[in-house]
C-alpha cells in the first residue's frame, strides 16, 4: 500500500439561463478540465469524464429521491418516474485533460477517473444558478419550485 495520495482532480465550469417566471434552469455549455495521472485510452477516457458530466448534470436538476414515511422504501423505482436527462437536456459538454505524469504511481502512471466528472458538475450548476440569481440553493436536485421558493423568499 502506498503512503501517497493517488487521486484525480478536476474543475468544473457551468453556463446556465435561468427563467424567473418559471424557475426552469438551463444549462448552455458545461467544461471539465480534469488531471487523472497518465490517460490509458483518451477516447474512453474523454466518455467516461463526458458520461459522468452528463450525470451531474441530472444530479443537479432533476434526480431526487422520495421515501415513503410509513415504510421507508423509495416511492421511484423505475425509470419511468425518476427523472434523468435525456439528449434534449444536454448542452454543449466539453472534457479536457491535462497532461500528468507523476513517477510515484506505478508502471502505468494512471489514475481513476470513475466519477470526478459528476459531483463538481452538480456543484458548478448550482454556483452558476447563484451567479444568475444571487439567491443559494444548497439542496438538490435544482427543481422549478426550489428555484421560484428560493425567488420570492
Amino acid at each position: 500500500m502506498s503512503s501517497r495520495a493517488r487521486h484525480a482532480f478536476g474543475a468544473h465550469v457551468a453556463e446556465v439561463a435561468v427563467d424567473t417566471v418559471t424557475g426552469e434552469v438551463r444549462v448552455r455549455r458545461l467544461l471539465g478540465v480534469f488531471a487523472a495521472g497518465r490517460i490509458l485510452n483518451p477516447r474512453t477516457a474523454r466518455s467516461q469524464f463526458t458520461g459522468g458530466m452528463i450525470t451531474g448534470l441530472g444530479m443537479a436538476l432533476t434526480e431526487g429521491s422520495t421515501l415513503d414515511p410509513e415504510y421507508g422504501d423509495f416511492v421511484k423505482r423505475n425509470l419511468a418516474s425518476y427523472h434523468v436527462p435525456v439528449h434534449a437536456d444536454v448542452p454543449a459538454v466539453e472534457a479536457r485533460r491535462i497532461e500528468e505524469d507523476d513517477p510515484c504511481l506505478g508502471p502505468t502512471g494512471s489514475k481513476g477517473i470513475g466519477e470526478i466528472g459528476i459531483v463538481g458538475t452538480a456543484a458548478a450548476i448550482g454556483n452558476a444558478v447563484h451567479h444568475a440569481t444571487g439567491v443559494r440553493l444548497r439542496r438538490l436536485p435544482l427543481t422549478p419550485d426550489r428555484v421560484l421558493g428560493a425567488l420570492q423568499g
